[in-house]
């Protein structure tokens, strides 16, 4: 790579920087991740420049032709490990210029005009966080698909739900495995929503005033993809907004992914067994041979208090910074790319882990405590005109009554029953039939068969993105 021995803004300077503040203060070996979109950026500004007769048709050729070459010669010695950054270039702009200008001479100096790296670098990430966006979405929709297959599979398992962890009501196992769907169609929502407003151009800022050159801004947002230009100079360069709401996002969904993994982990317990997971996402003991160790989903639960650090440490970042730039804002790079790559690995663990978990639904049937028609019970004196505070209160007696007398519902005596409410009549014995149960409660959103076909059918006009 082209080695300079002064800073490229060394012009106003007597003395040369200390070394290590070079070393400090470079962030070439983060954002260098932003590569491809500095050289789509710098392709874009070319021919705007161009566009506004401030560059020949021949230096905007020799211009973009060389920046094409920089980024193939970067890529290939990033990809070979043979990548030697000169701090002194501090980050990935000023490389790729100084890298441009070593291959084509003095035109490529001319690239910078009227451009700052202050509304360079907001143009940067920008196409990352649209570019991440929409990587994310898709891996979101990958396992909501897989989700989609499973829940399928399982219309007609019947299994425990629970609150407090103790056992509630019976449901459908596709109805519980559809509530991850609903929870991952919120976070693609969240991320779509960031990326809108990720969606504005803020090249053409410069450093904070606004490029003194009379470039064709709209020209670079259609270039670039954008649907809209930044309003206020000021506000594009000091704006981080679109990374926070993006860490947000991840940190939210990390959040739903713990959920998901603990309750799988729970699951896969010997004292549960209702789950099995796949061989190939857990691991065994160094020292305990029998051990089954659900660690894929272990890490994914441990990795969202890494996200959640990523979103603290760019509010942090940003909550007392003045506007409009500060170096502080170097440090928003780190937290983002670290966030999304951390989403895309625990997405593509869980799409792997939800398309291969055994489940064990005769196993989950089988612990089924028939406390769990309590409620079917309450209801059956609601509908014979009892006030439910008191069909609510009479159940609880029978379930006091049970478990003193070791029973189940459908073996205690109607004389007992109807000792507790004379609304009780032979009827109350077909209560205490699972599906039925589960079928009571067929209204939209419910756990019913019926709703859940039409459940499920309704996930899939969620899926944006058609294979």
């Amino acid at each position: 790579m082209a080695s300079r021995k002064k800073a490229l803004w060394s012009g106003r300077f007597s003395e040369e920087p200390d070394e290590f503040l070079m070393e400090f203060g470079s962030s070439i070996d983060v954002d260098i991740e932003l590569l491809e979109y500095d050289i789509r950026g710098s392709i874009a500004w070319a021919l705007a420049l161009g566009k506004a007769n401030l560059l020949t048709l021949q230096e905007v050729e020799d211009i973009t032709d060389g920046l094409q070459h920089v980024e193939e010669n970067l890529k290939a010695q990033l990809d070979a490990g043979k990548a030697r950054f000169d701090r002194s270039l501090e980050d990935v702009h000023m490389t790729v210029e100084a890298e441009l200008t070593g291959l084509i001479g003095e035109t490529g100096a001319k690239l910078h005009t009227g451009r700052s790296r202050n509304d360079q670098v907001a143009l940067d990430e920008r196409q990352y966080v649209l570019a991440a966006a929409d990587d994310t979405v898709g891996l979101l929709e990958r396992v909501q698909g897989a989700i989609i297959g499973r829940a399928g599979e399982h219309v007609d398992s019947v299994v425990p739900s629970y609150t407090h962890l103790q056992q509630a009501q019976p449901i459908r196992l596709g109805h519980y495995l559809m509530s991850w769907f609903w929870m991952l169609d919120r976070d693609k929502g969240r991320f779509l929503d960031a990326k809108s407003r990720a969606d504005v151009l803020p090249l053409g800022a410069g450093a904070v005033a606004g490029s003194g050159f009379a470039v064709d801004r709209h020209f670079l947002a259609e270039k670039l993809g954008f649907s809209k230009i930044s309003e206020n100079s000021i506000d594009a360069v000091s704006d981080r907004d679109y990374i926070i709401e993006t860490i947000a996002a991840s940190a939210v969904l990390m959040m739903h992914l713990s959920r998901i993994a603990e309750d799988l982990i729970i699951w896969s317990t010997a004292e549960f067994g209702f789950v099995s997971i796949p061989e190939k996402y857990t691991t065994g003991s160094s020292m305990m041979p029998q051990k089954k160790n659900p660690d894929s989903l272990e890490l994914v639960r441990g990795k969202t208090g890494r996200v959640y650090g990523s979103l603290m440490t760019i509010l942090t970042v940003l909550k007392g910074l003045p506007l409009s730039y500060g170096k502080d804002m170097q440090e928003d790079k780190e937290p983002l790319f670290d966030a999304l790559k951390t989403v895309r690995q625990c997405l593509i663990i869980l799409e792997g882990v939800i398309g291969g978990i055994v489940f064990d639904t005769e196993r989950m049937k089988s612990v089924l405590d028939d406390s769990v028609f309590a409620t079917d019970i309450a209801d059956y004196l609601t509908k014979k005109g009892i006030p439910f505070r008191q069909a609510h209160e009479t159940t609880g007696k029978l379930v006091k009554w049970k478990t003193l007398h070791s029973v189940p519902f459908s073996g205690i005596p109607l004389d007992i029953y109807t000792k507790h409410s004379a609304a009780f009549d032979t009827d109350v014995y077909e209560l205490f039939d699972l599906e039925r149960s589960a079928d009571n409660r067929s209204l939209p959103g419910g756990t019913g068969k019926q709703a859940l076909l039409r459940q499920i059918a309704a996930a899939k006009k969620r899926i944006i993105h058609k294979d």
